[in-house]
């Protein structure tokens, strides 16, 4: 379902007050960041998040093409390790 318009997008205030910071200090630190709900504005555009997926933070440099999405389709939380029925394809 889609948020409805007048709203605005979601984002976590606390996300907000990191970005300004890094933005103020000028370094390109990776902003741990725990809200994979939240959604990429157009001033995160260039800055690194390290995206929790439920073990590690996942690096996401932000991009222009990136604004509008949110920071979870970008940090998969499950590994995909093969069907079990491959394992005659890899011997031949």
């Amino acid at each position: 379902m889609v948020r409805s318009v007048w709203k605005g997008p979601f984002v976590e205030g606390s996300l907000l007050k990191k970005a300004d910071a890094a933005r103020a200090s000028g370094r390109h630190d990776v902003i741990k960041i725990w809200s994979r709900r939240s959604t990429i504005l157009p001033q995160f555009v260039g800055l690194v998040f390290g995206v929790y997926n439920g073990q590690k933070h996942v690096p996401v440099s932000v991009n222009e093409e990136m604004v509008g999405h949110k920071f979870g389709e970008f940090s998969p939380t499950r590994t995909f390790h093969g069907h079990s029925g491959d394992k005659r394809a890899k011997k031949a």
